[in-house]
């Protein structure tokens, strides 16, 4: 059976700002290593599937940008979004075209913006997760160990059910779990049988097209108009016109928190979702007070920050637990316990008409 990928490139990194902009979002970005994160997370696919089987599904305004850093994607693996309907219409769209060219496969979906630090361990996961999914019709997903209580990720919580495959361990999965509270993520933490949720999923391409009909049907009536639509000369029109009909929901809510046979495979390979620039603390190395710092720093008395300079000298002096990020035209300055709450500026920019500088 073809295996295929689906990378999910149409978000905007909103709390990765000002770095990242409306014009060149956060996984176009280099934020670890020579590569953007699109970059590696096709090259890490390609350890194990063919360029030709990967698709990455985007909006027109990153065409252009995954052809200059993908050049060797094929165009028609392009799958542009009309306009932006959250993680299910995304991975609907995707499902009838490779539908349509591997009617016999398996899809392997992730998004564009994560870091990996094990590829080998995530090939292997990866590869064990296409063979549960191949079995008895399961939708398979790859739950993080969590190593803190963290409140900003959801969870996936596992039954003792259990197969071993690949000498790994893969739970049925109970049930997925809203982002929970701090004493309720502790909670969690304790009873070792919940992980944090990934946002990779693995299934029969056949599989999840079955289960958005059951489970999401008006979505399936839509995809079945547009797939109606592909032999059609305004093929792409009746996209258009048919895409802005689909629900603005989740994947996660619209399918896999109702979904039956569903499997988790518990994962530990140095996984970063790089949600905002407090993730700058966990995959670089710090200096001798907690800083991580990139470009032209001058630092006294300065502990526990993250600071990158744009190529003017940044001094600071007696300062703790501080963002500084310097662009050509935007310097943001705001406290670690407040990254989260970056999007906050940019609504205020949008609200002050100010959006150039988005």
């Amino acid at each position: 059976m073809t295996v295929t990928a689906v990378i999910m490139a149409g978000g905007k990194g909103e709390r990765f700002w000002p770095k990242s902009r409306t014009n060149l979002p956060k996984q176009f970005l280099n934020i670890s290593g020579s590569k953007s994160m699109i970059q590696q997370t096709v090259s890490r696919l390609e350890r194990m599937i063919d360029i030709t089987h990967i698709f990455i599904v985007t909006n027109e305004l990153y065409a252009e940008l995954i052809r200059a850093q993908l050049p060797n994607l094929p165009l028609d693996n392009i799958i542009i979004e009309p306009i932006g309907r959250n993680t299910a219409p995304c991975i609907g769209l995707a499902s009838i075209i490779i539908e349509e060219k591997f009617p016999q496969s398996t899809m392997v979906v992730l998004p564009s913006d994560h870091i990996i630090e094990n590829e080998d361990g995530f090939t292997r996961i990866i590869k064990t997760a296409v063979q549960v999914a191949q079995k008895d019709n399961n939708l398979v997903t790859l739950g993080i160990k969590p190593t803190y209580p963290e409140t900003g990720y959801g969870y996936i919580e596992s039954s003792k059910e259990m197969i071993e495959l690949n000498q790994m361990e893969v739970f049925r999965v109970n049930k997925f779990v809203e982002k929970p509270d701090y004493e309720r993520a502790k909670s969690y933490l304790e009873l070792g049988n919940y992980y944090w949720n990934s946002g990779i999923f693995v299934w029969k391409t056949s599989v999840i097209r079955q289960y958005i009909k059951d489970l999401m049907p008006d979505m399936h009536d839509v995809l079945e108009t547009m797939k109606s639509a592909f032999k059609n000369s305004n093929r792409e029109e009746i996209v258009k016109k048919e895409f802005i009909k689909m629900p603005d929901q989740s994947i996660d809510y619209g399918i896999m928190e109702k979904a039956n046979n569903i499997y988790v495979i518990p994962c530990v390979f140095g996984w970063d979702d790089v949600g905002s620039w407090t993730a700058l603390d966990r995959i670089n190395e710090r200096d001798d007070n907690g800083n991580v710092i990139k470009g032209n720093i001058l630092n006294l008395d300065t502990k526990r920050c993250i600071i990158e300079s744009n190529g003017k000298l940044i001094a600071t002096l007696g300062i703790e637990d501080l963002i500084i990020i310097d662009t050509e035209d935007v310097t943001l300055i705001c406290s670690k316990d407040k990254a989260q709450e970056v999007k906050l500026l940019l609504k205020e920019l949008r609200e002050q008409k100010m959006e150039k500088y988005l």
